[in-house]
């Protein structure tokens, strides 16, 4: 039997005015931005997290640390593909992704497809094995009243 292993990851970030966010790789045209210190892609910075939590490999903030330069405004894609590259030197592989945005605003559905591929393709797997969803809080709490997003992930990875 396979060695299963099974990470949950989280983040949100706080909108500041701008004219752009990013949510999987996508850049999405909104009346705000994130506030970061990378792209604020709180989508992939959960993934990542649930990458790295299923190995015990510590978080993104360890790994990244919002103090370093080099990390400043980075496309967390590249965070992702080096966490990817620490979960395939550890032997093991995604099997499957589902994620979920919390965002009162923009919409997200027509740029779901966009995050999914490029999950995908980050994570060196088959477009079928991600899924993305998104849903409104009811206009209740910090994403209902406009404040921010918030996004979890959890996945599954076998060892090869």
């Amino acid at each position: 039997m396979n060695d299963i292993r099974i990470g949950n990851g989280f983040d949100v970030h706080a909108f500041i005015e701008g004219d752009h966010i990013v949510l999987g790789g996508v850049i999405i045209p909104h009346s705000k931005a994130f506030k970061a210190h990378s792209d604020g892609d709180v989508l992939l910075h959960a993934l990542c997290d649930a990458l790295l939590g299923a190995l015990a490999l510590g978080d993104i903030g360890q790994h990244f640390p919002d103090t370093a330069a080099q990390y400043e405004n980075i496309d967390s894609r590249c965070l992702l593909r080096d966490v990817v590259a620490l979960i395939i030197k550890k032997e093991y592989r995604v099997q499957n992704v589902d994620c979920i945005i919390s965002a009162q605003a923009p919409k997200m559905m027509p740029h779901i497809e966009a995050m999914r591929s490029n999950i995908a393709e980050d994570l060196q797997v088959d477009f079928s094995q991600v899924s993305v969803k998104a849903t409104t809080t009811e206009r209740l709490g910090f994403e209902g009243r406009e404040e921010g997003i918030s996004a979890q992930v959890v996945l599954i990875l076998i060892k090869d």
